[in-house]
């Protein structure tokens, strides 16, 4: 294995703090699989028996079909393919390449071999599904509450699809509760698109929206299983990233940010491509939602001040 390989394996979710050396030879058996863009890496209601660990690239989950707007993005030390995996069931969601990338195909005996040799890869691959689950869990929660309160207000933003302020005034301080619980690091990131007053003054609020709409199709795509995104109100867009370091959120920021000025979304007359600027703060034990959005606002001005089309951290 070369250092480079060992180097992702340490740091993805699947191998941390796993001893490789107890692994190495079963590692060495598995296949490296090469994708192009658009390559199908599960289909959709399919038996799969084998779990993808991506070393290079990226890969898009698409839960309601081609069709539809991914549901979320997956990155080098990420897995796919974990629940149909190992409940033997069919694929619930399509998984395509949404980049050139480079999977490690795990084969489902070559799995529970490692496990065996390192009991360590069975208690990552369980926090992975814990978290899948929970994110699912929280969506189930929240839908069936809102049922309930449908007559009173919906909770989809009608404009960009993605959920709206009142889901997450609601489920982003039920998933802080549940990071407190379990002493895991959590951080809060708020995108403001770069310009929208004046694109609204100059070409009319009809173009703004359009810009809008893009925008939120390119941070939704770019976002992992584990991330959940709502429209906080205007150009705003705020996402909380469970189970997540400052740095690791500061990485997630600067994506975004690069996600939307590579989608190349143009507002005429100008000829440059439509960009954001992201603030992102750790969320502490004693906030609120009034004192998170607070001091995330502050590295958002942060970002602004500094050039815009950025992400900055305020501690």
């Amino acid at each position: 294995m070369s250092p480079e390989l060992r180097a992702l394996m340490a740091a993805s979710r699947l191998f941390r703090k796993v001893n490789l050396a107890m692994v190495e030879s079963m590692l060495n058996s598995c296949t490296r699989h090469q994708l192009m863009p658009g390559d199908t890496v599960i289909e959709a209601d399919a038996r799969n028996q084998t779990l993808y660990l991506v070393l290079s690239g990226q890969l898009r989950i698409y839960a309601g079909g081609r069709d539809t707007p991914a549901n979320a993005l997956l990155e080098a030390g990420d897995c796919a393919g974990e629940m149909s995996f190992i409940d033997g069931q069919k694929s619930s969601a399509l998984v395509l390449a949404a980049a050139p990338s480079e999977l490690l195909g795990i084969p489902h005996e070559r799995m529970w071999e490692m496990m065996d040799a390192d009991p360590m890869v069975a208690r990552n691959l369980l926090a992975i599904m814990s978290g899948r689950l929970r994110n699912n869990n929280l969506t189930l929660v929240t839908t069936q509450s809102d049922s309930l309160e449908f007559a009173q207000a919906s909770t989809v933003d009608p404009l960009t699809g993605l959920h709206n302020r009142r889901w997450i005034e609601s489920t982003f301080m039920r998933q802080v509760r549940r990071c407190r619980q379990d002493l895991a690091p959590i951080c809060l990131l708020l995108a403001d698109v770069d310009f929208l007053a004046q694109i609204n003054e100059r070409n009319g609020y009809l173009t703004g929206d359009n810009a809008l709409k893009h925008a939120s199709r390119a941070l939704a795509e770019s976002l992992r299983p584990q991330d959940l995104v709502g429209r906080w109100g205007g150009d705003e867009f705020a996402v909380l990233l469970p189970n997540t370091s400052t740095t690791e959120a500061l990485a997630v920021g600067n994506r975004l940010c690069r996600a939307v000025l590579e989608a190349s979304i143009i507002v005429p007359p100008s000829k440059e491509p439509l960009s954001i600027s992201c603030g992102v703060i750790p969320v502490k034990a004693e906030d609120s939602m009034t004192s998170m959005f607070t001091r995330v606002r502050v590295a958002l001005e942060e970002a602004k001040a500094k050039g815009r089309n950025r992400a900055e951290l305020v501690a």
